[in-house]
């Protein structure tokens, strides 16, 4: 959900104004997936070098977050979301780690779409820090090395109850994804807007759908072959 504070600035506004708006438009967008019926959204809020900002603008964000965790619960419990933290989240604010909580254990029964909140979050230290616990099974014994697979690794990522994503969209005009799920998107379709996050409403979710669902994703293989070989395709 990039560029809040590029779209607030270029209206004359300080940036936490855009993180403002940007709150508000996720609020919207997770309402509009769910009722597409899309399995598991996954918003990155903050990353782990985000809390590299200024103070004040770190300070707003987690206010803005406590503020979204305890005005949402309810919806989201009625919206029948499963809730999950993605991330290091022993290291935000103890205020905000109890609400993240609170709110996982909540939806925790509920059967509905992944509501995935990228807090703290970075996919190297992700990774890392799942090796790590690899390895230490594996010296320990608990582990057969032979058993070190991918869907083992992925047992241990942040994201082990939800699906990879089928779609990555990044708003802001960059075009890389920035330490963002990178085990999980091997295989994902990236879509990126010009758009900052504020201006991306209902309709350019629907585009972006559009767009991928217009792809053919063939992981590697080739497809749709009746006759001779389509050397195009491959």
């Amino acid at each position: 959900m990039d560029g809040n504070g590029r779209w607030a600035e270029k209206r004359g506004h300080n940036r936490v104004f855009g993180h403002a708006r940007g709150a508000e438009r996720a609020r919207e967008i997770t309402r509009e997936c769910a009722r597409l019926g899309v399995e598991a959204l996954t918003l990155y809020t903050f990353s782990t070098e985000n809390w590299q900002r200024p103070a004040k603008e770190v300070n707003f964000l987690m206010k803005l977050l406590s503020r979204y965790l305890k005005h949402e619960i309810q919806q989201i419990v009625n919206n029948n979301f499963q809730f999950r933290p993605v991330g290091f989240i022993d290291m935000p604010p103890t205020e905000i780690h109890r609400e993240l909580v609170k709110l996982r254990d909540a939806t925790a029964k509920n059967d509905g779409m992944y509501l995935n909140i990228a807090l703290s979050y970075g996919s190297r230290q992700e990774i890392t820090a799942a090796v790590q616990g690899i390895a230490a099974d594996v010296a320990a014994g608990r582990l057969p090395l032979n058993a070190v697979t991918e869907e083992e690794i992925s047992r241990r990522l942040f994201t082990s109850e939800s699906p990879d994503p089928d779609l990555v969209i990044r708003t802001g005009g960059d075009q890389r994804i920035s330490n963002f799920l990178l085990w999980q998107s091997a295989y994902s379709e990236l879509y990126f807007t010009e758009k900052c996050w504020p201006d991306f409403k209902v309709e350019d979710l629907q585009e972006a759908i559009a767009a991928y669902s217009a792809r053919e994703r063939r992981f590697g293989k080739v497809l749709n072959i009746t006759g001779p070989r389509d050397e195009s395709r491959a």
